[in-house]
């Protein structure tokens, strides 16, 4: 009988400790989302992809993710490159493999609960090496039913869609 105190006790514990854990990952405020990008089948080089989040005066706020390693290529996505050089952040832990035509990508996103139905916008500014740049390939109203569902592309990206992490 008491050693199957112990071990639900210990149990107990272990629950807690993994409930914890998972609860800290997540900061108050904040939704992750998982974000699919699917390109469209373009010859050429893989694309670089940064996504954005736009305030309401259509100004960058924050970058939320950069599909694109080199960063000698980062001034090749123009209008993101004059905001980074004029407020840099660190997008090292943001950053992740440029995407060829045809491909997709998952990332996650943590985005601002009160960003949310007020005014706030993605973007999704694209490059290819030799060809067209797109300052906004997909721009998508940043509301919880946008955040639901799939957002159809006219240039390198297809479509991309966000789910709830």
């Amino acid at each position: 009988m008491r050693k199957i105190n112990i071990t639900k006790t210990v149990l107990l514990l272990f629950a807690f400790a993994v409930i914890s854990t998972t609860a800290s990952a997540q900061k108050p405020g904040f939704t992750k989302y998982k974000c699919m990008v699917q390109m469209t089948n373009y010859a050429g080089e893989a694309a670089y992809i940064v996504v954005s989040l736009i305030n309401p005066k259509d100004e960058y706020e924050k970058t939320l993710y950069v599909m694109g390693p080199d960063k000698k290529w980062y001034d090749h996505i123009k209008a993101w490159h004059k905001f980074n050089t004029k407020k840099p952040s660190n997008i090292s832990a943001i950053t992740g493999a440029s995407v060829a035509g045809g491909d997709r990508s998952m990332t996650i996103f943590e985005i601002e609960d009160a960003k949310v139905d007020s005014g706030y916008k993605i973007r999704f500014e694209t490059a290819v090496e030799d060809q067209k740049y797109h300052e906004k390939d997909i721009e998508i109203p940043l509301t919880k039913e946008n955040l639901s569902k799939k957002t159809e592309g006219p240039n390198y990206i297809r479509y991309v869609r966000f789910s709830l992490n």
